[in-house]
């Protein structure tokens, strides 16, 4: 398990993720969420704020 993310996620790049219920994986640009996450850190539930923590973003 990862105890905390120090490294930045490079520009640009982007993750498969399967979903469920869904017969093809979809794209996720890693950059993107994460710049748009910490923007609005403000409107995360509790629960999500403590699941960044519990992966080590440090500005969670």
């Amino acid at each position: 398990m990862c105890t905390r993310v120090d490294r930045p996620v490079p520009r640009g790049h982007a993750e498969e993720i399967a979903v469920h219920g869904e017969e093809e994986p979809v794209v996720v640009k890693l950059d993107v969420w994460v710049s748009n996450t910490k923007s609005r850190r403000d409107q995360l539930t509790a629960d999500q704020l403590e699941s960044l923590r519990k992966l080590g973003i440090a500005w969670a």
